[in-house]
């Protein structure tokens, strides 16, 4: 699947014009189209109420914005891409939602949430309450160093860890998509070490060699479509290994499958793709099973 057109999301503080800039690398695969997206929260507008700036706070914010996405387009402009934006007072998930529905893009790019832990546990996070509710693929892009510094190749080196989920047929299909972009990919799978309680020495390697003929199999497809790719067996807690692993390929993002855990159950016990979502210092590419 190629990436044409991808919404961005922005509330500024995180997620700049350098950012963005550095996904236009995805012009080499497709990219022709970049839609812009400031959500102005109700509740942030509400502060305000009882003192009646309620109006005026609200159009000095969208005039803000407004000026924001007029600098960025221009320089969007320049390289002969199309552009679109929106500015809305309203909450976040559903208003996301509702501009897919009208744009249809191939990629939603969004940072963090920076919801505190409790607000978490009883509304979720808005990363982990779009995934579920969208088709669409999420890059929940993130700056991988204290000061802020911006990745600039964030699709050049991706760690893909495949659960061999619903998803991960999904986001094979979608990485192949990006082979104009991907330098070098490195899938793996995370052997629990709950499946190898009991077994033998020989009993243990066999299941690890029955993993790598699987990822040996999935490399040789992704092989063919042009993508170098390096196949890797890990043992261990998923989201320990998998971040190490990033770590030690210096990936450039993780991608992985959306959890297909219960939305309760993913909010209290947690999930490897919401922890690392969350946690993790990579960029994180979330592919949904739907």
């Amino acid at each position: 699947m190629k990436i044409r057109k991808l919404l961005f999301v922005t509330k500024f503080e995180g997620l700049c014009y350098d950012a963005l800039n550095s996904l236009l690398s995805l012009r080499k695969s497709a990219l022709e189209h970049v839609v812009f997206l400031n959500v102005i929260e109700k509740e942030k507008v509400a502060m305000k109420r009882g003192a009646g700036y309620l109006k005026e706070e609200e159009v000095k914010l969208k005039e803000t914005a407004n000026i924001r996405f007029i600098d960025w387009a221009e320089s969007l402009f320049e390289q002969g891409m199309e552009v679109g934006a929106y500015i809305e007072v309203a909450n976040l998930i559903p208003e996301i939602l509702n501009v897919v529905e009208k744009e249809t893009p191939d990629l939603i790019v969004i940072g963090r949430s920076h919801k505190g832990v409790m607000k978490q546990l009883y509304s979720g996070s808005d990363v982990m309450e779009l995934i579920r509710r969208t088709t669409v693929p999420v890059l929940v892009f993130k700056h991988m160093t204290e000061d802020n510094i911006v990745p600039e190749k964030i699709f050049e080196r991706p760690l893909f860890a495949n659960n061999w989920g619903d998803s991960g047929e999904k986001a094979a299909n979608y990485i192949k998509g990006l082979k104009e972009v991907v330098k070098e990919l490195h899938i793996m799978h995370v052997l629990n070490e709950n499946t190898l309680k009991g077994k033998d020495s020989h009993e243990v390697q066999t299941v690890r060699k029955s993993e790598r003929k699987r990822l040996d199999d999935l490399a040789d497809e992704f092989e063919s479509f042009g993508i170098r790719t390096r196949p890797h067996v890990y043992v261990g807690d998923p989201q320990k290994e998998i971040e190490k692993a990033a770590k030690e390929y210096q990936a450039s993002m993780i991608v992985l499958g959306s959890s297909e855990k219960a939305a309760i159950f993913e909010r209290w016990i947690g999930s490897v793709t919401k922890n690392i979502t969350e946690n993790s210092i990579f960029p994180c590419l979330l592919i949904p099973s739907k």
